[in-house]
């Protein structure tokens, strides 16, 4: 198995950070950056004769490792489960140029919230080529759930995810959800929240499955925007009501985006992150015939194409803080399938871990967000938000060596026949982007290099996270 050096030199690459764009040279000891000079500086000159491993980034950017703080690996659903494990879809990351992800650890009911967390570390332990944390799913939100969440803080588990979708699976009502807040606010942890106004929604798919349509296209018509919407608002009066910070995942409307501006024009701690799918397919992609729609059911659901602008310019202002994949596949063989003639019971769910980095340099060519707000929405903002930085998100004396060389200019084709993921389909199929990453160190081990995987299982580490750096 390979071994991480005692010192590398990466010489010769543009270093991009959320702050800064130089030429610049990076000196590596172990598993953490020792020094960033300016390159031909006397010290870069020195580090170059000193013996060090050298990595040619000649033509390359020099990037922080991505952080993608919301991926479902193992994740129960429907009947089923998430076809990649840690040990698949970290490698995928990696691949990617992610280099940490946080999970969830999924709490069901009449089970405690420790022992849900117990059973995400088994499943991780030993398998991830790439570091990891969690999140706890506070599913059940009985009084001894919520002590067992000061436990968690403590232990580096500081982030707690409720749903206000699926009743009957995750579903909480709104008492419990403000429960939970008020213990969050109390031992400092940040609220996650699934906003969509599930109940609702349910009586919409029973309507439609009694109409008869029960295709994939129908999981886009019952989940509408404004049960979105009103479930952010929801959301963010109950975390104002708590005194809690709130943070909104998978945002997929442009009325969902309104509602997180204005509760931040208010001054309040409220966040939220959107996902490549949003910002790049619609839902249109539901209506593929043969069933391919199935392919695109995630929740919330892709939406009309003109809310993609909408999302675009929350990332651009911030009133969009994050990219994160939401990253859940299913097979579209034996797993969407489950669904056929009732569209409720297809696995909600998309691929994506591998291709979150490439899709938003891709964005950068395409005028959409610059270079450096690339890596701030990919890297420093998730490290930040999480309580991972400066360990992770940037390139600076101290922090991790979790750092990925960049080739701007290669040109690939997203297909199920490359990628990494441990899925039979691609969401992004036949879609060309340019920009690759070339070589991965994760904590100064070369992981990834030059089309090889060079990594193993068991390399990952679990990261114990701070306090969310974002609160105002």
């Amino acid at each position: 198995m390979a071994t991480t050096p005692e010192r590398t030199l990466i010489r010769g690459g543009l270093l991009v950070t959320a702050a800064e764009e130089a030429p610049a040279d990076v000196l590596v000891e172990g598993e953490r950056v020792a020094a960033v000079a300016a390159r031909d500086s006397e010290a870069a000159r020195s580090w170059a004769r000193s013996g060090a491993e050298v990595i040619d980034a000649e033509g390359h950017y020099v990037l922080p490792g991505g952080v993608d703080a919301h991926t479902h690996m193992e994740m129960p659903f429907g009947g089923t489960y998430a076809s990649d494990t840690f040990e698949t879809g970290t490698r995928a990351a990696a691949w990617g140029g992610t280099t940490t992800i946080v999970d969830f650890a999924v709490q069901r009911a009449g089970e405690s919230l420790r022992a849900s967390v117990d059973a995400w570390h088994a499943k991780a332990e030993g398998a991830c080529a790439i570091d990891y944390g969690f999140h706890a799913i506070v599913g059940d939100a009985v009084p001894e759930a919520l002590k067992e969440m000061d436990a968690l803080v403590d232990e580096g588990i500081t982030s707690f995810k409720m749903f206000m979708a699926y009743p009957g699976v995750f579903y909480s009502d709104d008492g419990r959800i403000l429960r939970t807040m008020q213990r969050a606010a109390a031992n400092g942890g940040l609220m996650m929240m699934h906003a969509e106004n599930g109940l609702a929604i349910d009586v919409l798919v029973e309507q439609a499955l009694a109409a008869g349509r029960t295709g994939p296209e129908a999981h886009g018509q019952v989940r509408r925007e404004l049960l979105e919407s009103e479930a952010v608002h929801r959301a963010v009066r109950l975390a104002q009501v708590a005194g809690a910070p709130l943070y909104i995942v998978h945002v997929s409307a442009e009325q969902a985006v309104a509602e997180i501006a204005r509760a931040r024009d208010d001054g309040l701690n409220v966040f939220a992150e959107t996902c490549p799918q949003y910002l790049y397919l619609s839902v249109d992609e539901l209506a593929r015939p043969d069933f391919e729609g199935a392919k695109y059911v995630c929740s919330t659901p892709l939406r009309p194409r003109e809310h993609q602008e909408a999302l675009w310019r929350g990332l651009r202002t911030g009133d969009l803080s994050v990219v994160s994949t939401d990253h859940c596949p299913f097979c579209f063989k034996g797993q969407k399938d489950l669904g056929r003639g009732d569209f409720s019971k297809i696995p909600n769910g998309m691929p994506g871990v591998e291709h979150r980095m490439d899709l938003l340099h891709q964005a950068v060519l395409d005028g959409r967000i610059s270079r450096r707000r690339w890596i701030e929405l990919a890297c420093a903002a998730p490290a930040r938000m999480f309580g991972l930085y400066p360990r992770k998100g940037t390139v600076a004396p101290g922090a991790d060596a979790d750092i990925v060389v960049y080739d701007p200019s290669a040109e690939q084709v997203l297909s199920a026949a490359t990628h990494h993921m441990n899925v039979d389909y691609s969401a992004y199929e036949g879609m060309r982007v340019t920009g690759r990453a070339r070589t991965v160190l994760s904590r100064g081990r070369v992981v990834v290099d030059r089309g090889a995987y060079t990594g193993a299982a068991g390399h990952g580490r679990f990261v114990r996270r701070g306090l969310c750096g974002e609160l105002i």
